[in-house]
């Protein structure tokens, strides 16, 4: 995960601090020298992890923070308010043109994932709603322009392509197709290279001449560290970017990009990829990722995954059940989908409060034992998810040939169910279930 070792650095500091029942000018001093190395192995910018602690530092020596009661709380709230201004303050929405089509031009080195994850985006925005349009003008790398056709058609987005054309005129040729056609935003993927050179920086000036991009979003793998600032500078000079779209966040990063970029280009991050399949992409949030930093959890995010994991008829069906007081296997399979729609439970965990990293690191999710339970529910016949009560020996041993389990692991999923159902059961009648009593 992103950022591990700098939370785990932070974190450690802060404990310090609160271990101190009043914190001094010294303290604050020394934490603040802690902070700067932690960025600095981080691979945040030099300039940048200076600035930063000096501003935060001069904040945190104030009357109204050393003489608290709760100076350490203090400071990370300081530390947090900072972090989140440094990575941009709010979030920076993509702009949509007065006119339809919105052409966004996207840009990057060759292995950036530009290709994947601008794809990622036009998924993104037609699910919102919009109607977009890939164009792929990338016509020299092999394959290029078939990598673009099977994730469009993953995605169930249009590709526009002319074969090894001229880019800017085959740019050019597909904004003027999305008018016709009514795609109300057009995504331009680009050709990378494996370094910065006056070639591709004409070529992309050539695109940006004749189609005016609403926006151009540079790709930039988050992996990279202090190259992505260097090549984010050059990208902006050359082009006037207007945005970043930070790719594997997921990796082994250290977060030096996503807490440089903004400082170094004045350009904000504006979505992030989390991660390889087609929907991990979310717009970037710096004071929840900031907060993520600090080990304070990202509930919004969580939130915002679970309602777009929801099914509101399928939502609205279960409140009823529940009303009723009938769960079955079949809803208890429908939970299960919707959970792993989310993401690993790993992600999960991780953008909740207060969980230590280190031991997440370390944990044991058994994403296995969640594909056994669904290979024994779908083992069994409509009736029996419905009524589990009818599941004797027979029926039992022809479910474990069927699904690979034992006799054993059906019993302890039925076990787990009824309890699940005596709980709701409970819940819905507005009684505490018996576990939670005495707290």
């Amino acid at each position: 995960m992103a950022f591990e070792g700098l939370s785990e650095k932070l974190n450690g500091i802060f404990k310090k601090l609160r271990g101190k029942g009043r914190v001094s000018e010294k303290d604050v001093a020394a934490a603040m020298r802690e902070i700067r190395m932690a960025l600095l192995e981080a691979d945040v910018n030099f300039k940048v992890a200076r600035d930063f602690c000096a501003a935060t530092s001069e904040l945190c020596k104030g009357q109204d923070v050393l003489e608290s009661l709760t100076p350490a709380q203090m400071i990370v709230k300081i530390v947090n308010s900072q972090l989140t201004e440094l990575m941009g303050g709010g979030e920076a929405k993509l702009e949509m043109a007065s006119r339809p089509p919105t052409v966004v031009m996207l840009a990057g080195l060759q292995g950036a994932g530009k290709t994947t994850n601008g794809a990622k985006l036009a998924g993104y925005f037609g699910k919102q709603g919009k109607r977009p349009l890939l164009v792929a003008c990338d016509v020299y790398r092999p394959a290029a322009i078939r990598q673009l056709q099977v994730v469009g058609e993953q995605l169930g987005v249009p590709v526009f392509e002319q074969g090894q054309g001229k880019p800017a005129e085959i740019a050019k040729a597909a904004v003027e197709h999305a008018a016709r056609h009514g795609n109300n935003m057009v995504f331009i993927d680009t050709a990378g290279r494996l370094h910065i050179d006056e070639t591709l920086m004409r070529e992309l000036r050539d695109i940006q001449s004749a189609v005016n991009p609403t926006e151009i979003l540079l790709a930039i793998d988050a992996m990279t560290g202090q190259d992505a600032v260097t090549t984010a500078a050059a990208f902006n000079e050359q082009l006037g970017i207007t945005g970043v779209l930070l790719t594997k966040l997921d990796g082994d990063a250290r977060g030096g990009a996503a807490l440089s970029v903004r400082a170094v280009t004045g350009k904000p991050i504006k979505f992030v990829g989390t991660g390889e399949k087609l929907d991990q992409l979310e717009p970037f949030h710096p004071d929840r990722m900031a907060s993520r930093i600090l080990g304070m959890g990202d509930v919004l995010t969580l939130i915002e995954k679970a309602e777009a994991a929801q099914d509101a008829k399928k939502a609205a069906e279960m409140e009823k059940k529940l009303r009723q007081g009938r769960f079955t296997l079949t809803d208890f399979y429908d939970q299960m989908a919707q959970l792993k729609s989310m993401g690993s439970m790993q992600d999960i965990m991780g953008m909740m409060p207060g969980v230590d990293r280190r031991a997440l690191k370390n944990a044991k999710f058994d994403e296995r034992s969640m594909a056994k339970i669904e290979a024994i529910i779908l083992s069994m016949t409509p009736e029996e998810r419905e009524n589990p009560s009818v599941l004797g020996s027979s029926r039992k041993r022809r479910i474990a040939a069927g699904s690979g389990a034992r006799v054993e692991d059906i019993n302890r999923l039925l076990k787990q169910f009824d309890m699940m159902r005596q709980m709701m059961k409970q819940m819905s009648s507005g009684k505490m279930p018996k576990f939670m009593k005495g707290f």
